[in-house]
């Protein structure tokens, strides 16, 4: 995010509620007689107010249309937009984007000519502030499929209304405070992200955490200089409580506790064993785990609209599924997400049904890329792996009858693996029909989840516990116990269960998560996606309003 101290904002919001001070003793307030030149400003398509770009010309020209450009704004809404603009940072978001400065001089220069252009100036530049604002914390301040063209979550206006009228809405309302966010529901991820955020700001501004030097690894028992420098690092983090243990220098049971819960915080194999790896995830400036947060905060805000009782949602970064009643994490389990080189995408879906004992139909990018280069290398591949050849007329053919030497990228046959533990499927999948193929699925490599970084999948996502979650989807204790579940597995035979209602999944992207008991954790970028989604942040502001 953009450096802006805590003194520069707070004496930009000073400065312009001091006027609203002079408001108040004069006893001014919105006239109700139409300004004229708030049609005449925004009639300029390029129109600039002390430095700041219109970009909603057209929506704020519906808004004082409709009013018949009559003044709106009063004191209680200019001190409430300037308090949203205060606490912006607490979104991870910049109150340079909503022109504090700007504001400041507008509202000065209206108080001192008293023009109805000045008065119009002022009007314009407030709601266009409201309106960046309200965008951002809606929608996040990026138009999240110009980052990935794969994102397809909702974007609505809301209450499926005009922008115009939910601006005024917001100015009739007890509290524009409330009613952003009543329009931008944030939830109790969200919040608790917040919270941390809060929290390793304040780190920052109090100058970080101290570095701990490169060395030989260190574990528990061990004593050197090194180890007191490890102590500190994580008392700065809350890691370990602050003055514990009565030896600075020795590794002891404690601080062996400590590392390891700091392991687990960052995806790494918690051993309790301070190697390169954990020095080096120690030694992140604590600024870049602000962003981090931030960063999660603004895709969390892209996927605000997905809201509903029930929702699976999978954390790419965390290798993690979970599951979401009402709001709060009800249950997660470990996934396996694609390879670096064949990225699991973020969209949203609906799971539509599930299929038990599934066959394995392989998909054209494993077949050209996978499968067909090993049957060329053995024989004997389709046989050991229990993968079907079917012809064009739903026959199944002998696979030595046919050349496969001759096809480069496709074959003219359908490949099925038959069901049972040997399926790449294993037990149980879960369909959201969509372009690209992803889909929720057991797994028969089940010792895999044991591993920190689990980016083993060709794009499809593989979860620990399957028969747990098709026990909570179906959510039918008299007909679907686990129990049941199981006793369909062990019949070996292929069946098919719809979901009604169909439940939502959303596969997420978030390299700042939080953990079972609430803490922050901070995770391996595998697929490299952190940089763009921060250039953007501290980019230029882009308003595109749905519909």
């Amino acid at each position: 995010m953009k450096k802006i101290t805590n003194l520069i904002y707070s004496l930009a919001i000073s400065l312009a509620i001091a006027p609203l001070a002079v408001l108040a003793q004069t006893g001014a307030t919105a006239e109700n007689k139409p300004n004229p030149f708030i049609e005449t400003l925004l009639a300029d398509s390029n129109l600039q107010i002390e430095g700041t770009r219109i970009l909603a010309e057209q929506t704020i020209l519906d808004v004082y249309r409709d009013i018949g450009f009559r003044p709106m704004w009063t004191r209680p809404h200019v001190e409430s937009l300037l308090r949203m603009i205060k606490t912006a940072p607490d979104h991870g978001l910049d109150p340079a984007d909503y022109s504090a400065d700007a504001l400041f001089v507008v509202l000065t220069q209206w108080l001192d000519n008293r023009s109805d252009e000045a008065r119009a100036r002022a009007e314009i530049l407030l709601t266009e502030s409201l309106l960046r604002y309200a965008y951002h914390r809606r929608y996040g301040k990026i138009e999240a499929n110009q980052i990935d063209p794969d994102i397809n979550f909702r974007r609505e206006t809301f209450k499926g209304q005009a922008v115009s009228k939910n601006v005024h809405e917001a100015m009739a309302s007890s509290s524009l405070d409330s009613f952003i966010d009543n329009a931008a529901p944030s939830g109790p991820y969200y919040r608790k992200l917040q919270q941390w955020l809060g929290v390793y700001r304040r780190i920052q501004a109090e100058g970080g955490w101290p570095t701990v030097p490169d060395g030989p690894t260190l574990r528990a028992g061990d004593e050197a200089p090194r180890v007191a420098a490890i102590r500190a690092r994580l008392a700065s983090s809350e890691d370990l409580p602050a003055g514990t243990g009565n030896y600075p220098n020795r590794f002891d049971e404690n601080l062996k506790s400590a590392v390891r819960a700091f392991q687990a915080r960052h995806g790494l194999d918690a051993d309790g064993v301070v190697g390169k790896m954990t020095i080096a995830a120690m030694n992140v400036p604590v600024e870049s785990r602000a962003d981090q947060i931030g960063i999660s905060l603004e895709r969390l805000r892209w996927v605000g609209q997905e809201r509903a009782e029930t929702i699976v949602a999978v954390n790419i970064a965390g290798f993690e599924a979970l599951y979401f009643k009402d709001g709060e994490v009800a249950w997660t389990t470990r996934a396996m997400v694609g390879k670096t080189y064949r990225k699991t995408p973020v969209f949203r879906g609906d799971i539509a049904y599930m299929e038990f004992n599934p066959t394995w139909t392989i998909p054209p990018g494993i077949l050209r890329n996978d499968t067909l280069p090993a049957i060329k290398r053995d024989p004997n591949y389709l046989a050991s792996k229990n993968i079907e050849v079917i012809d064009n007329k739903g026959k199944v053919i002998d696979p030595d009858t046919v050349d496969w030497n001759r096809y480069k990228s496709s074959v003219p046959y359908t490949l099925r693996q038959t069901p049972g533990p040997h399926n790449a499927l294993g037990t149980v999948k879960f369909i959201f029909p969509n372009k690209h193929f992803v889909f929720l699925h057991d797994t028969p490599h089940r010792e895999l989840f044991d591993r920190p970084d689990r980016a083993f999948s060709s794009g499809c996502i593989r979860i620990e516990d399957p028969l747990r979650l098709a026990e909570l989807l179906l959510d039918d204790p008299a007909k679907y116990r686990r129990s049941d579940l199981q006793a369909i597995v062990d019949s070996r035979k292929t069946q098919r269960v719809s979901l009604k209602p169909k439940i939502p999944v959303a596969i997420l992207y978030l390299t700042a998560a939080l953990d079972d008991e609430g803490h922050v954790t901070f995770l391996k970028d595998v697929y490299n996606r952190d940089p763009a989604v921060l250039d953007a942040l501290n980019g230029p502001v882009i308003l595109e309003f749905p519909g």
